[in-house]
C-alpha cells in the first residue's frame, strides 16, 4: 500500500491530503484512493472529500468506478469521528452516506428514499461484518445473486434481512442471518425458471469458496407465481415450508437436500442436480399427498394444459417415489388411494383408482391398479384390475382385461407403455376387442337418435404416438337390419384441445324404414348401400367428408317414400318435386313409388358439393338421363316410379354445410316448413 500524505498549514485552516494507491481488506480491495480534508482554524468541523477510482468486492459481486463522497467530519466523544454527506458511483443516483468511526468499532449507512442499509464493525471481530437490509430493493443484491446464479436475474421485490458476513483470511466468505421477502420477481435469461410476486422468511447461509458456492435456505414462502422446470406453481396464501440446500461449482449444481411442506395438498422430499445451463440432470423425490384435490390447480395447470386438460380436477391421496437421471425418467413407485380424476368437460373421468403403478428402466417391476368406474364422453364404464409389469422403459398389460361399457365391454388384449425417455417421445400401443356394445345405450349418451343394434369389432393394432392415435383392423355395427363398416380410423390430440378423428365408413343393405322412423323424417322403405370417405371430424363437428348414399333394389322389398319425406329432402336440399299430374293433387296422396333415390355431398371449406343420381352434379355437370332436371342442370335425388310419378330435383350444388346442418335438425324437431314448387 503506497500513501502520499501532505498537510498545509495556513493562518486561517488546516488542509490535508492522502493518496493511497491500493487499500486491501478480507472483503473489499480499493484503488486510487484520494482523501481532502479541510479544518478552518478553530471550527467544530471539517469537510472530507473521498475519491475512489475502484471498489470491488469480489466474494459480493459489487463493483463500482469513480466514487464520490463529501461530508462535514465531526467529533462526537470519546475518540470517535463522524461523518454524513451525498454518495455517487460514476454518473449513478445520489444516496446517502454515513460512518461513525469509534476506537471500538466502524458503523457505516446507505439510505435513498424508505431504504437503508446498516454496516457494522468491530475492532474486536475483524473478520466479520454485519449488514442490516431496511426495505432494501432487490435489485440492489443483483451482483450478490449473480456469485450464486450468474443466469438469474432480479426484476421486482423489497426485502429485510439481518446479516453477517466474515471474510476470514484464511477461509471462505460467509454470510449468514434471517432473510425476509416481498413481491419478488426474477427470471433466467432463456425463462425456463421465473417467479413473480413471491414472499416469504428465512434462514440464509452462504458460503464462497474459491471453486464452490454452497447455499442452505431454510423457511417458509408465501403467495406468489413459480414456473420451473416446465412446472407452473401457483402458491396458496398460507406459508409452504422450503429447505433448501445448493452446492455449485464449474459443473453445475446438487442439491443434496430439497423438502417442500404444503401441509395436506403436497409434501416432497429429496435430491436434484442441475446442469450448468439451469437443465434438470438428476431428481430423486418422495411425494406425499393426502388430500390431491388442490394439487391440478397449484402444481399441474401448465403441464395439464399442453394437453388441453387445464380444468381437470383430482381427488383422493397418493403416495410417490419419481427418479430422473440424465434428464429421463428412469423409475416411478406410485400407490393410488381412492383417486378421482374428473375432466370437467365431460370427456372422461375415473372415479375409485386404488393400486400401484410402477415404471422401471432396470429390473423387472409389478403392480396392479384399477378403478371402481367413470365416464368417457357421457359414456359409463364399469370396474376392472389391470395387472401391470415394467422393464427397460416400458409398462405392459400382464394379462387381457376386459371394461365393461355400454351394455358389452372392451376387452384389452394388449396393451404396451412408452414414457418418454431422452430423445424418444411417449408412444403407447394396444389391441382391443370392441364386444357387443349396445347401440341404444350409446346413442342416448351421446344425444342421438335412439338406435337399435350392437357394435362389435376388432382392433388388432393401434398405436400412439405425436399425440396422434392410429387404428389398425376395423369396427363392425350391426344396425338397422344391416352393416357399418369403419376403417382407417385415427385421432390426433385425443384428449387435447380440439380433438381431431378420420374415419372411412361403409354403410351395406341398412332398411330404410328403420333408419328413417329413427330420425323422424317421415318413412321411407328400402334398402340402402352407401360410402362416406375421408370423414373428419374436429372437436366432433364435420370439416371434410365426401358421401354418397344410394338405394340398391331386393327381391320382394318395396320402395315406397311417403310424401313427408320427399317434402323434407326438398326443403333440406334445396330441391322441387314434379310430377306428371297437377302439383296440387299431390296432397292427395300419402306415399309413392319410387325407382332410386341417390344423393352426395363433398364437403370442403363449410361447403357441401351436392350431387345425385349417376353422377350428376358438379363433378359431370350431367343431369341425370330421363330426368325432370335434365334441361335446367339440376341433379336427381328421387326417380320416381308408377302412378303417380314423382321425381325429386336438386338445383343448389353448392350448398352453406352449417345451414345445411340447421335444416336437418329443423326436420328431426319438426319446425322446418317444406316450400313446395
Amino acid at each position: 500500500m503506497g500513501i502520499l500524505l501532505s498537510i498545509v498549514p495556513s493562518a486561517r485552516a488546516r488542509t490535508a491530503t492522502a493518496t493511497i494507491q491500493r487499500i486491501g481488506t478480507g472483503l473489499a480491495t480499493l484503488e486510487r484512493v484520494q482523501v481532502r480534508l479541510a479544518w478552518p482554524k478553530d471550527a467544530a468541523s471539517g469537510r472530507l472529500q473521498l475519491r475512489v477510482g475502484h471498489l470491488v468486492a469480489p466474494s459480493l459481486g459489487y463493483d463500482f468506478r469513480d466514487v464520490d463522497w463529501s461530508c462535514p467530519l465531526t467529533r462526537t466523544g470519546d475518540g470517535a469521528w463522524r461523518c454524513e454527506g451525498d454518495l455517487r458511483a460514476g454518473r449513478g443516483p445520489a444516496l446517502r452516506f454515513g460512518i461513525d468511526l469509534g476506537v471500538a468499532h466502524t458503523d457505516a449507512w446507505l439510505v435513498r428514499g424508505e431504504s437503508r442499509i446498516d454496516v457494522r464493525r468491530q475492532a474486536a471481530v475483524p473478520d466479520d461484518t454485519r449488514i442490516d437490509l431496511t426495505r432494501v430493493p432487490l435489485a440492489w443484491t443483483q451482483a450478490l445473486l449473480a456469485q450464486a446464479w450468474s443466469d438469474a436475474r432480479l426484476t421486482r421485490g423489497q426485502g429485510d434481512a439481518r446479516l453477517v458476513v466474515s471474510a476470514p483470511a484464511d477461509g471462505p466468505v460467509r454470510v449468514a442471518g434471517p432473510l425476509s421477502l416481498r413481491g419478488v420477481g426474477l427470471e433466467t435469461a432463456d425463462a425456463s425458471i421465473a417467479a413473480d410476486n413471491l414472499g416469504g422468511r428465512f434462514a440464509l447461509e452462504m458460503r464462497f469458496a474459491d471453486t464452490t458456492t454452497r447455499i442452505d435456505l431454510d423457511g417458509a414462502l408465501q403467495g406468489g407465481e413459480l414456473l420451473a422446470a416446465g412446472a407452473y406453481v401457483a402458491l396458496p396464501s398460507t406459508p409452504v415450508g422450503l429447505r433448501v440446500s445448493a452446492v455449485g461449482d464449474g459443473a453445475g449444481w446438487r442439491l443434496p437436500t430439497l423438502r417442500w411442506d404444503d401441509g395436506s395438498s403436497l409434501r416432497v422430499e429429496g435430491s436434484a442436480g442441475v446442469a450448468p445451463d439451469g437443465l434438470l440432470r438428476a431428481l430423486d423425490l418422495a411425494l406425499d399427498s393426502a388430500d390431491l384435490s388442490p394439487v391440478a390447480e397449484r402444481y399441474l395447470s401448465a403441464w395439464l394444459g399442453s394437453f388441453g386438460l387445464g380444468k381437470l380436477r383430482l381427488g383422493g391421496a397418493l403416495q410417490a417415489r419419481v427418479r430422473l437421471d440424465a434428464g429421463a425418467l428412469r423409475g416411478v413407485d406410485a400407490r393410488f388411494d381412492d383417486v378421482a380424476v374428473v375432466e370437467p368437460d365431460g370427456r372422461f373421468a375415473f372415479e375409485g383408482i386404488e393400486g400401484d403403478l410402477r415404471f422401471s428402466t432396470d429390473a423387472p417391476v409389478e403392480g396392479l391398479i384399477g378403478w371402481r368406474g367413470g365416464r368417457l364422453y357421457g359414456l359409463d364404464f364399469g370396474a376392472v384390475g389391470l395387472p401391470l409389469r415394467s422393464a427397460d422403459g416400458v409398462i405392459e398389460l400382464q394379462q387381457a382385461a376386459a371394461v365393461p361399457f355400454a351394455g358389452g365391454a372392451l376387452r384389452f388384449e394388449r396393451f404396451r407403455l412408452q414414457p418418454p425417455l431422452g430423445d424418444r417421445p411417449t408412444q403407447a400401443g394396444f389391441a382391443l376387442d370392441v364386444e357387443d356394445l349396445d347401440l341404444g345405450t350409446l346413442a342416448k349418451s351421446l344425444g342421438l337418435p335412439a338406435f337399435r343394434g350392437t357394435l362389435a369389432g376388432r382392433i388388432p393394432d393401434a398405436r400412439y404416438a405425436d399425440d396422434r392415435l392410429v387404428f389398425e383392423g376395423g369396427l363392425e355395427t350391426d344396425v338397422f337390419d344391416g352393416r357399418v363398416r369403419v376403417a382407417s380410423l385415427a385421432m390426433e390430440r385425443p384428449f387435447g384441445v380440439a380433438p381431431t378423428l378420420s374415419a372411412d365408413l361403409t354403410l351395406d343393405d341398412l332398411d330404410l324404414l328403420a333408419v328413417t322412423e329413427v330420425f323422424d323424417f317421415g318413412s321411407i322403405s328400402g334398402r340402402l348401400d352407401g360410402r362416406i370417405d375421408g370423414l373428419r371430424l374436429v372437436d366432433w363437428t364435420a370439416t371434410a367428408f365426401d358421401a354418397e348414399l344410394r338405394t340398391q333394389p331386393r327381391r320382394g322389398v318395396k320402395q315406397r317414400i311417403s310424401q313427408r319425406a320427399v317434402q323434407n329432402i326438398s326443403s333440406v336440399g334445396d330441391a322441387s318435386f314434379v310430377t306428371s299430374l297437377q302439383g296440387q293433387l299431390i296432397g292427395l296422396f300419402d306415399d309413392f313409388g319410387y325407382r332410386r333415390i341417390g344423393i352426395a355431398c363433398r364437403l370442403r371449406n363449410q361447403v357441401c358439393e351436392m350431387s345425385g343420381l349417376d353422377g350428376s352434379g358438379p363433378t359431370t355437370g350431367r343431369p341425370a338421363p330421363g330426368s325432370s332436371g335434365s334441361g335446367t342442370g339440376g341433379f336427381t335425388i328421387v326417380e320416381g316410379s308408377g302412378v303417380p310419378r314423382l321425381n325429386v330435383v336438386g338445383f343448389n350444388r353448392r350448398v352453406d354445410w352449417p345451414t345445411l346442418v340447421e335444416r336437418l335438425q329443423a326436420v328431426g324437431s319438426g319446425d322446418l316448413k317444406p316450400v313446395v314448387e
